[in-house]
């Protein structure tokens, strides 16, 4: 059985990252939510990287914060990370 992903905010955050190291630039592509069993991650993805790679990231305190942000101003801001 899955978690509804309307349910409740996303625990991690799916990132194309292109480049390598300092020079790596990450975009974020969607989210995933913890399966209620704990053995998965249920993912959505807002778009398709043609390149790069994706990486999957648990949600910080600096991810919250922008997403705050991004749902007070009506934006989203892509970036390094």
């Amino acid at each position: 059985m899955t978690t509804d992903t309307n349910d409740k905010r996303p625990t991690h955050i799916i990132w194309q990252v292109s480049g390598e190291n300092d020079n790596a630039f990450w975009t974020r592509m969607g989210a995933g939510w913890l399966n209620r069993d704990g053995k998965g991650i249920s993912l959505r993805l807002d778009a398709v990287p043609l390149h790069g790679r994706l990486v999957i990231r648990e949600v910080s305190e600096q991810d919250e914060a922008q997403a705050t942000s991004e749902r007070a101003t009506g934006g989203k801001k892509g970036g390094q990370k």
